[in-house]
């Protein structure tokens, strides 16, 4: 398997699990049923939020890198109908708008984002990556409400867990606890580690074991959790409990994470 997923892998994968949840929703019974994940949420609206939403964030691209702030839906731009035939159409055309709009810009024209103090970039091929992780895990939530959940991809998992952790878990602000390091192992052989200090947090891909000198080798974490990819970035989305993982060390140190807001420093 690649190290790092491509720009074309991105749009794919972006079309692929947009497909899948669709699926599910044409496999659903009924659209008014609550989404166990989102409980304010019912079927219909976890459309309406994954539509929208690729469509505004398709206008955001388009404004270009000067942009300063998530542009809304262009005007006009047509409502999610309630008829499923229709609805499942409105929603495949909502992922080709932000497909498009990516396919237009490519990976390195800049993009405004929410994330300006993490170490992701302000990128479209950042965008494209977030994009890809928040369908994938809807997608896992509409599938677990028709009640055929399914792991996420592996491709798209272990992609997910760095990407949730550059993006969510990285910030310039400072680390309001005891400095600490906090490793995430999953069992198909990739492993990660978040710093946590006065200078803030980042996260860096650890080497395979075996693959870097001794003397490079990381000194051991505070904390660790281990699962498969898809435990992982479910759990780091809060989709299924932080227990469920193999937790090692100070445990505490992940409910500091869970309950840290930077924004908030």
């Amino acid at each position: 398997m690649q190290e790092t997923l491509g720009f074309p892998d991105l749009l794919r994968l972006i079309d692929e699990r947009s497909t899948a949840f669709r699926a599910a929703i044409a496999s659903a019974p009924d659209l008014a049923v609550q989404v166990p994940p989102c409980p304010d949420w019912t079927l219909l609206d976890l459309v309406q939020h994954l539509g929208e939403g690729r469509r505004a964030w398709a206008a955001t691209i388009a404004a270009g890198p000067d942009a300063t702030a998530k542009a809304a839906a262009p005007r006009g731009d047509a409502a999610a109908p309630r008829e499923r035939e229709a609805l499942l159409a409105w929603l495949a055309a909502s992922t080709q708008l932000l497909l498009d709009a990516l396919q237009e810009a490519g990976p390195d024209r800049g993009c405004w984002t929410w994330w300006g103090k993490s170490q992701s970039p302000q990128t479209c091929g950042a965008v494209a990556r977030h994009q890809l992780h928040e369908i994938a895990v809807h997608t896992y939530d509409a599938q677990l409400t028709v009640g055929a959940a399914q792991p996420l991809p592996e491709a798209v998992a272990l992609d997910g867990v760095e990407e949730f952790l550059s993006t969510i878990c990285t910030t310039t602000v400072a680390w309001p606890h005891d400095p600490a390091a906090v490793d995430y192992h999953a069992t198909e052989g990739r492993s990660w580690r978040n710093w946590l200090s006065d200078d803030g947090a980042r996260a860096a891909r650890l080497p395979a074991p075996g693959t870097a000198p001794a003397a490079e080798d990381p000194d051991a974490a505070d904390a660790s959790a281990q699962g498969t990819a898809s435990e992982l970035i479910l759990a780091l989305y809060g989709r299924i409990p932080l227990d469920s993982l193999k937790l090692d060390g100070n445990r505490r140190l992940f409910d500091q994470l869970v309950a840290w807001d930077p924004e908030e420093q």
